[in-house]
């Protein structure tokens, strides 16, 4: 049986971003308003497979989205990260950067970010 990819699909609808190397969409299970992906237009499991080429393509897109989220909802900060793998949590393998706008009192306390993956290590106490 094969496994079809949803970032493979047509999703032309819905771009926020469209270059030639990648494309960004609304998260259909957002974490925040805004909650954005940034994915290769290359089918490769992770940021690890893309090429050099790939790399700076996404690095420029989080610039664009960023700025692109800042005028339509003016968030106070951000997250942005990828997972690499099934252990850190990855459940489509399509490469694909998430930039998360956060905004003040979004969680009682935010302090740790992105330690938060490990819940009992977020914390430095």
């Amino acid at each position: 049986m094969t496994v079809r990819c949803p970032f493979c699909d047509d999703l032309s609808g819905s771009m926020t971003l469209d270059d030639s190397v990648v494309f960004a969409i609304r998260d259909r299970y957002p974490v925040t308003t805004g909650h954005t992906l940034i994915i290769s237009k290359r089918h490769v499991e992770t940021w690890f497979d893309l090429d050099r080429n790939e790399r700076i393509a996404v690095l420029d897109a989080i610039e664009t989205v960023k700025a692109e989220l800042d005028r339509e909802f003016s968030p106070d900060g951000y997250n942005v990260g990828f997972n690499a793998g099934r252990a850190a949590g990855q459940t489509v393998m399509h490469m694909h950067v998430h930039v998360i706008p956060r905004y003040n009192d979004d969680v009682d306390d935010p302090r740790g970010g992105v330690r938060g993956v490990i819940p009992s290590k977020q914390k430095y106490e």
